[in-house]
């Protein structure tokens, strides 16, 4: 699976950019496009021919309620699982207590929307390894949505369904200031590099075969700290988690170039279609009122290299 989702997700990215393309147009739109309803047997359907195809399943936005959306407002709350450990995307403030970051304000902005009172709203903090099990729990314990950077590749499409994306994401590399790299090559080729285990920066390193060692930890927070301790020569991880940590610690700093483009999105269960529905209405609404980029100039711009601060990078429309 590892070699057939590395070799795969350009083509899977590629295609996502394109059914958002088709969904979104030139930009976002407001409302359900016309003929766009599907009977479950077809949506049944489109979920199949995305697992054959590792393809997405394109949702046009809309601002109805259908019978997921209905289910979750009659029992009075909305659950959304976010991660509280990646500065500046989802994080605890130690001085106030609150949890804060780019997914923040975009799980807020969706909770607003679909709720209508933000004290119907709870964001629960979830692992990595258990974002997929905290969707598909059938014990009350679960989430009704993920907002933590979560990758949309054909191995999570298998078992969840996502969102239009809402983030261009990329794997770089991160180094101590006293590093001469000035590249991604440079900064992995013979060196000692840490990457989360099972993440596609570990399968991206360890496909390269460049390195002289993976240092594979559970947290991605731990290879940070692995750097700073000196056990370690780089880390490698999406950018927009790198920019987080680099914002955290003055002390790195991102090289130049990438590796492995890809998207992120909002996932939830696949057979609620009307949720999927009802959450691209509120990405679209978020990025034309200008939501999204207020939010990517607070958290993430500013940590980002020169030459890599454009908003327009990031949105996957453009």
């Amino acid at each position: 699976m590892r070699s057939r989702t590395v070799r795969t997700r350009p083509a899977a990215a590629l295609a996502l950019l394109t059914a958002a393309a088709a969904v979104l147009g030139a930009g976002a739109p407001s409302g359900a496009a016309p003929g766009t309803t599907r009977t479950a047997q077809q949506a049944q359907q489109a979920l199949q021919e995305q697992k054959d195809g590792c393809k997405p399943v394109p949702v046009p936005p809309s601002a109805t309620d259908g019978p997921s959306v209905k289910a979750i407002k009659s029992k009075g709350v909305l659950v959304i699982g976010v991660d509280q450990n990646s500065y500046h995307w989802g994080a605890r403030n130690p001085n106030t207590g609150n949890l804060e970051g780019f997914d923040i304000d975009l799980a807020k902005r969706i909770g607003r929307d679909v709720m209508g009172d933000e004290k119907k709203v709870v964001l629960k903090p979830v692992a990595t390894a258990d974002r997929i099990p905290a969707l598909t729990s059938t014990d009350g314990s679960g989430v009704d949505l993920i907002v933590r950077t979560m990758t949309i590749n054909c191995d999570n499409l298998d078992k969840v369904a996502f969102s239009q994306p809402y983030f261009n994401i990329k794997q770089r590399v991160l180094v101590p200031h006293s590093s001469k790299a000035a590249n991604v090559d440079d900064a992995i080729t013979g060196k000692t590099v840490c990457a989360a285990s099972g993440s596609v920066a570990w399968k991206v390193l360890d496909a390269k075969r460049t390195a002289k060692r993976i240092v594979q930890v559970d947290n991605q927070l731990d290879c940070l700290v692995r750097m700073q301790l000196g056990q370690v020569d780089a880390t490698m991880t999406d950018d927009e988690l790198a920019a987080g940590q680099s914002a955290q610690d003055q002390t790195v700093r991102l090289v130049d170039g990438f590796e492995q483009p890809e998207t992120i999105g909002v996932a939830m269960r696949q057979d609620r279609t009307d949720l999927t529905a009802r959450v691209n209405q509120v990405i679209s609404d978020f990025y034309r009122d200008r939501g999204w980029e207020n939010s990517f100039e607070k958290w993430v711009q500013p940590y980002l290299p020169d030459g890599s601060k454009d908003p327009s990078l990031y949105w996957p429309v453009n």
